[in-house]
This record gives C-alpha cells, sequence and structure tokens, in this order.
C-alpha cells in the first residue's frame, strides 16, 4: 500500500513539488490556505484537509513549503499542533526558506513533543520543481533524515547534506540565495556599463554565459537581464529581499559582517519604492540601469 503524507504550501513551487509526490506513487493530504490552488492535485487524487493539522498522523511525514518564519512558526506551535499530532516518531520536512533561528527553535519543539524536524529548503526555481531537478540541503537527526530521504529524492535531483544542527542547511540557503542577488548585481552593472560603450548586452551576456560564467545563475538570470524581462515572476522580488535580509541577520548573530549584502539590501528596497513588488527578484539589476540613464520610460 502506497504510504500516505502530508503537504503544507501549494504556491508555484509547492505545488510542482507535491505533484510529483504524486507520480512518484505517495498518496497526498493536502492543505493550502486559499483551497482551491490545491484543485489540480485534488484532481489527481490528493485528498485536501480544513487545516493543516488533519495532514498530520503519527509516526507519518508531512512536507511543508511556505513562505517565511511567521509562517512556518504558526504551523508547527498553533493548537491543535502538528509536532504533537505527529508524535510518536514522526517526521516533518520543512523545505521553507527561513531563519537558521527559527528552525533550531522549532527542532527542539518537535523533539518536546514527541515527533522531529528535518531542515530541507531548496535551491530552483518552479520550473525546476516541476521538473524535480531542485537540490536539496538538508540538516536534522540521522534518524529522522534517513526516514525522509525517499520522500527528497522524489523532488530533487541531488540532495546535500550538512550535519545534525538543525540551522545549518538554512545558513547554506541564505548564502546561495546571497550569491545570486549578488551575481544579479554585478550582472546589472556590468550590463549597464557596456550598454552605455556602446555594445550589445544581449550578446555581451551571451559570451559571459558561456565562457567565464557558464553555470545556471549566469545562463538563467543572465539572459533575462541582459533583455530586461522580469514578468512573470518566478521567485518575486520581496521574497529576495525576505531572504538577503535573513542572510543579514544570520551574519549579525555571528558577527561575520556581509558589507555587500548591505548594498543589495538597499537595491531591494529601491525597486520596491518603485513599484517592482511583483516582478521576479531580478529586476533587483534595473537599478544599475536606473543609475545609468538606461532604464526604459
Amino acid at each position: 500500500m502506497a504510504q500516505r503524507i502530508g503537504f503544507i504550501g501549494l504556491g508555484a513551487m509547492g505545488s510542482a513539488m507535491a505533484g510529483n509526490l504524486i507520480a512518484a506513487g505517495y498518496h497526498l493530504d493536502v492543505y493550502n490556505r486559499t483551497a482551491s490552488k490545491a484543485a489540480p492535485l485534488v484532481a489527481r487524487g490528493a485528498h485536501l484537509c480544513e487545516r493543516p493539522f488533519d495532514t498530520a498522523h503519527g509516526r507519518g511525514i508531512i512536507v511543508s513549503m511556505l513562505a517565511d518564519d511567521a509562517s512556518l512558526e504558526h504551523l508547527v506551535t498553533s493548537e491543535p499542533s502538528i509536532a504533537e499530532r505527529l508524535a510518536p516518531g514522526g517526521v516533518h520536512i520543512s523545505m521553507t526558506t527561513v531563519s537558521p533561528s527559527i528552525s533550531r527553535r522549532l527542532a527542539k519543539y518537535h523533539e518536546q513533543c514527541g515527533s522531529a524536524m528535518v531542515v530541507a529548503p531548496v535551491f530552483g526555481r518552479p520550473e525546476a520543481a516541476a521538473a524535480k531537478r531542485l537540490w536539496i540541503c538538508t540538516s536534522g537527526s540521522a534518524a529522522a533524515k534517513e526516514k525522509a530521504r525517499p520522500v527528497l529524492e522524489a523532488m530533487g535531483q541531488a540532495i546535500f547534506d550538512f550535519g545534525e544542527e538543525p540551522g545549518a542547511a538554512n545558513a547554506v540557503k541564505l548564502g546561495g540565495n546571497f550569491m545570486i542577488a549578488a551575481a544579479m548585481e554585478a550582472m546589472g552593472e556590468a550590463l549597464a556599463m557596456v550598454e552605455k560603450c556602446g555594445v550589445d548586452r544581449v550578446a555581451a551576456m551571451d559570451l559571459w554565459s558561456k565562457t567565464l560564467f557558464a553555470c545556471p545563475v549566469y545562463q538563467g538570470y543572465g539572459a533575462a537581464i541582459a533583455r530586461r524581462v522580469h514578468e512573470p515572476a518566478g521567485f518575486r522580488l520581496p521574497l529576495g529581499m525576505k531572504d538577503v535580509d535573513l542572510a543579514l541577520k544570520a551574519a549579525t548573530e555571528v558577527a561575520a559582517p556581509m558589507p555587500l549584502a548591505s548594498v543589495v539590501h538597499d537595491r531591494f528596497v529601491a525597486a520596491l519604492a518603485k513599484g517592482r513588488g511583483e516582478m521576479d527578484w531580478s529586476a533587483v539589476a534595473l537599478g544599475a540601469s536606473d543609475d545609468a540613464g538606461l532604464t526604459p520610460k
């Protein structure tokens, strides 16, 4: 009999990930605040629950893919508690990009309730999630990670483990997202410079992304930035700012200065002030075009 697991959070990422679990043969109990978003999964056999609590069962597994620290904390600690419902021995796979500190606190709460939390944030956009091409970072107890592994393998192309300290995977995720944001700022600045020198910005990015920077970040975001195409959003700009802010917060807690992150943070603030909140987070690179007088009116 196929295993029944819970899935909470059916945004663009969560829906694609849950779809891969159904394709892998799992029976899903799903919950989303906007219930209508569950319709495609229900059509494929998922069961829509009225409360997050109803997706969890003792010794079972639930997956959550939410927006931020506050939504994750509310999910875990509000009554009735999913942490208690999963006991004894159940596992909550938390895939939300959140602060290391909230993961440490919620992992301890799970432990006190008799369940466990595996922290498993991902790298990849919705199209990568749909194609089962996510890179997944994990941290948490070895036993819980082993139980979670088949579920994670059904959603990603590779799993990278960072030990038992719950916040470790979040630190890696935030560091990676900061580096993506910094790369987008660098691309924006370089493209503004070559364009003002009379060079075709798309041609320049084509060279860079095929030679010096032949990697997914420069190839994917580079094309969008060079063409100034930032809609529709795969990852909205306010969420990108949230992740940079979380990286700065984590750095402050451990006394690790990140001056470039502060610059990128200000770029996000400016982008939001200019009404770009519904754009993809790659629109942060428009700031360099703005400064150079190149942004189309």
